[in-house]
This record gives C-alpha cells, structure tokens and sequence, in this order.
C-alpha cells in the first residue's frame, strides 16, 4: 500500500501561457464573436492581360446620363424654355391691356363719376406781356414771429446803445451788487426751524471780600500748637534684602 500525501501546487507542472490560444481580434476570419468587428475588406488580385482582351469595360465614350443614379432616374422636375412662338394671321388676336378705354363707358347704374380734367395746350405769350421771372415771387419766411400758418417761439429784440454817460458806458453810474434786496429764502420756501443764542449769564457771587494766598501766615503755627511739623528723609534700603517674615498667631 502507497501511502498518499496531500498536493501541493508547486509541485503541478502545467502548461504554460502559450499554450492557451484566445479567438484572435484582427481580422474576419475566426474573430472574438465577444469583440465588435469593423467591415473587411480584400485585395482582389491582379488581373492578366489575356483578361483585358477578352472582357474589357467601355471607354469614356460610353456616356453616362448625370440623371442616372445607383437607384434608378432622377425624378425630380426639368424645365425647358423654348423660342417664341410665331403668330399666325389667321388666329384670333386677343386685345392687351392698352386696347381698353374703360374712361369713355357712360356711367352705369346712375354711379357717380369722379371728375375730369384736361391740359391745353400752351399759351402764347406776346412781346409785350411782362411775364414776372420766377425771382419775382417770394415765399413767406420760416424765421420769425411773422409766419402765418407756422407756429413761433418767443423773439426777443436787443436795443440800441444809450447816450454818452448812461450805464452801459459810465461805470460809475452802474448800480453795485450792494444795491439789490435780496428776498429771504423762508418767504417763498419751507422755513426751517430757527434758533437764537443768547448773551453769556453771570455767575452768582458773594460781595464779602475772601483772603488771598498771601494772608495765611503758616509759620506762625506755634501760637497754637508745640512746634511746627518736621519731616525726615529715611535711607534707601536694598532690593535684595530678605524681608523679615513673623508667624502672626491667631
């Protein structure tokens, strides 16, 4: 009896990649049916010339119609314009327009006609008629107030100078800005609120005369008391000296 140990992979000796063939991409023959396939096409191959002498295709003299399609004829109207036709006298000629005279027909139906006028001929004129030349007539002017059938905006006229010594000439009889009055805003407009400021009032005072500085007489402090007050400038002490700590007791 063999004794049977498990299987291990490493241990399989396959085949190897080469030996797995997938349906090909390229071309048309067994192609990968899963893969989308673009159209083939092939080279036929070269014809003999015994082939062009025996069965050849016609030369450009064989004229093909451009109305002619893959699909049949083209269908699409054609239009010819052909000459004129020439009258013949013994057909019936039918009247144009100009042959009517629609203006000479009585009125029917008691319709009324509209009026008619006509043109004579020109007149004659004699070497002694004056006959006016066309500068002879004159349009009424379009400037102005004086235009009759046209609307006129306001006209202003500018007079003359004055004399010698009148305003315009002697500077010293022009009246100055000074001279006119000028009207108060708060008559023809909305008043705004006004204000006054009244004079500075004066403080209340005492009419008692008070003692200045200089009648207090402080060294005269002894009258009343045992001397004067005497102050003493201490030293200096350093920064760096321990402070004296005491346990305060409760």
């Amino acid at each position: 009896m063999e004794k049977k140990y498990p299987a291990i992979a490493g241990r399989e000796k396959g085949p190897g990649p080469g030996r797995y063939g997938l349906p090909p991409t390229i071309g048309f023959n067994g192609h990968d049916f899963t893969k989308l396939t673009s159209p083939a096409y092939s080279f036929h191959s070269r014809m003999s010339d015994n082939l062009y002498g025996v069965n050849c295709s016609p030369g450009p003299q064989y004229y093909v119609d451009a109305k002619i399609t893959r699909f049949g004829k083209d269908g699409t109207p054609a239009y010819s314009m052909l000459s004129r036709i020439k009258e013949k006298k013994e057909l019936f000629q039918t009247p144009g327009p100009g042959a009517y005279s629609p203006e000479k027909a009585p009125p029917c139906n008691l319709q009324r006609r509209p009026p008619s006028y006509t043109m004579g001929s020109r007149t004659q004129y004699r070497s002694m008629d004056s006959v006016p030349a066309p500068n002879k007539y004159s349009l009424p002017p379009l400037m102005g107030p004086q235009v009759p059938h046209k609307p006129a905006s306001a006209s202003y006229t500018i007079s003359g100078s004055y004399s010698t010594g009148g305003p315009s000439v002697d500077l010293a009889k022009t009246p100055g800005p000074c001279r006119y009055n000028t009207t108060d805003p708060g008559v023809y407009l909305r008043r705004q609120p006004a204000f006054s400021m009244l004079g500075r009032h004066s403080l209340p005072k005492d009419a008692t005369k008070k003692p200045g500085p200089g009648t207090y007489n402080p060294e005269k402090v002894t009258v009343h008391k045992a001397r004067a007050p005497a102050f003493s400038l201490g030293i200096r002490h350093s920064e760096f000296v321990t402070p004296l700590v005491v346990n305060v007791s409760d």
